[in-house]
């Protein structure tokens, strides 16, 4: 059975028109505001943007979903998790600088700001999956208190999984750094021993006692002790201990979805998504920078399904013509896929299809266009 997926354009027909309106009358029509109960918390997972980045979404649109979630009576927070990589977003304090600088203040987006793994990223519960790669995932401890959630998110392309929309936001961005760790290799951590300053933080956190200091005060992991859990990567304020990105790119979406699995297990009212297909950059808004987008802006659309909306939103971008002088090498033309004329050595579809596959929603939907 197809699921709908709303969708909203970008003209602007008349002078009572806006984006701002369209966003609030795509949230009407989908009925998102039916899970919204009175005085119950609401999480909005967002991505706020690395710093000198600027294809995150934009916080005055963000401030529209965040206001119709109040008019259901709704207690809306928007929050993220932190990266595993050392940029600005690796700790809640620097993240939340971060999302400040990048314009997600109260008086903008009229709501708080929670990062939802702790300090450090060690705030987070097991939930178990029983799937292929994971028996069990790490899970941001706030996104799972949260009774409800809404995933907005940027739909761009990834240099690791083809394309990044609601599976890719659910899935990364809703695991804690070791969880992280977890999705982008299976291989143990490799230590620097020239950057260990022997800190002790990746023992303390070691849930199998598998590291130690040295007689030089360095830290050795004994890896036949070692589970791969990733907690160590994310302990390690030094970069120490190396995140290991080697991974077979559809093991890692395979991974990545296994995790959104986890993400939306706890929420038994469901999830509601809305892709904001605007800036389509050929890369993560976890780069420093952004590039040119390689389509024109297309729109926004809403669903309860993360699955039949990442395909809506691919197929309306492979719908573009492509823009010249930007990373698109390739399929310019109306049809062609442009994540694979950036990147043809990766088949962005296996997300799609193992996200189906494993019950996390349909690749077939019905596309309702929305007028003011």
């Amino acid at each position: 059975m197809a699921s709908k997926v709303f969708f909203t354009d970008m003209r602007a027909r008349s002078q009572k028109d806006s984006l701002s309106k369209r966003i609030r009358y795509l949230f009407s029509m989908a009925d998102i505001s039916s899970f919204c109960q009175e005085d119950e918390l609401v999480a909005v997972k967002i991505h706020f943007g690395e710093k000198g980045n600027l294809g995150y979404i934009h916080p005055v649109l963000v401030r529209q979903v965040v206001e119709k979630i109040k008019e259901a009576k709704g207690k809306p927070f928007l929050t993220d998790t932190n990266t595993l990589y050392l940029g600005s977003r690796a700790n809640s304090r620097d993240h939340l600088q971060t999302a400040l600088e990048n314009g997600f203040s109260y008086a903008t987006v009229n709501a708080p700001l929670v990062i939802a793994d702790g300090l450090y990223g060690h705030s987070f519960e097991e939930v178990e999956i029983n799937q292929k790669h994971f028996k069990s995932v790490k899970i941001a401890s706030d996104i799972i208190s949260a009774p409800n959630m809404i995933v907005l998110s940027h739909f761009k392309g990834h240099l690791a999984t083809g394309f990044g929309g609601a599976l890719k936001n659910l899935g990364m961005g809703c695991a804690n750094r070791g969880g992280k760790q977890m999705m982008h290799s299976p291989l143990k951590p490799k230590l620097d021993r020239e950057k260990c300053k022997g800190c002790k933080a990746c023992i303390k956190w070691c849930p199998t006692e598998a590291i130690r200091l040295d007689e030089e005060k360095k830290a050795v992991i004994n890896y036949e002790e070692c589970v791969g859990c990733g907690e160590c990567t994310a302990s390690c304020l030094y970069e120490a201990i190396k995140v290991q990105f080697k991974s077979e790119t559809s093991e890692l979406q395979e991974r990545m979805v296994e995790f959104a699995l986890g993400a939306v297990k706890t929420k038994e009212k469901g999830v509601a998504y809305i892709n904001f297909v605007i800036n389509v950059t050929p890369d993560c808004d976890c780069h420093a920078w952004s590039d040119a987008p390689i389509v024109p802006d297309v729109g926004i659309l809403a669903s309860f399904d993360p699955v039949a909306i990442d395909q809506a939103s691919l197929d309306l971008v492979n719908r573009q013509t492509g823009l010249v002088e930007t990373k698109l090498a390739q399929n310019y033309s109306p049809g062609q896929d442009k994540f694979w004329g950036i990147r043809s050595n990766i088949d962005h579809t296996v997300q799609l299809n193992y996200a189906q596959e494993i019950g996390l929603g349909t690749r077939k939907y019905e596309l309702v266009e929305t007028k003011i």
